[in-house]
């Protein structure tokens, strides 16, 4: 594998990692007929990457879910205009859950991208860019 290729690759997974919030996992492309066919997708490469998803989606929902518990927890701490010590703590647990959660998604997205080859990235890319131009995501 030459170090330009691992270069691009990691580039579109972070790319990708950064494109949507971490809630957003609905879009399963490797399922699309669109990106399997303008990709290249083999049936194999679809399950492999569906494995990959699956394994992952219970570890990103309770780190959601933790994350809501711990923004929920630190909501309260102001309104309750609790000492800012605590307050400084409970960031502290926020910005740590959010972090793990993220990186928890950005090593799904990178073991997804493993699978395909580097032509099939440069196709991903383009199919990506093309998706995203045609489903813009609205303001939060």
């Amino acid at each position: 594998m030459s170090r330009a290729w691992s270069r691009r690759a990691l580039a579109t997974v972070f790319l990708l990692a950064m494109a949507a919030p971490v809630g957003a996992q609905s879009f399963a492309w490797w399922k699309s007929d669109q990106f399997q066919k303008e990709v290249g997708l083999t049936p194999e490469q679809c399950t492999r990457i569906d494995n990959v998803f699956q394994s992952t989606l219970p570890k990103l929902r309770q780190g959601r879910d933790e994350l809501d518990k711990q923004e929920a927890e630190l909501s309260r701490m102001i309104e309750a205009n609790a000492d800012e010590a605590l307050v400084v703590k409970q960031v502290d647990r926020v910005e740590a859950t959010r972090a793990t959660l993220g990186k928890m998604r950005t090593l799904m997205l990178f073991h997804m991208h493993q699978v395909l080859t580097p032509d099939q990235l440069t196709k991903f890319k383009i199919a990506h860019d093309k998706w995203i131009q045609e489903h813009p995501t609205k303001p939060r």
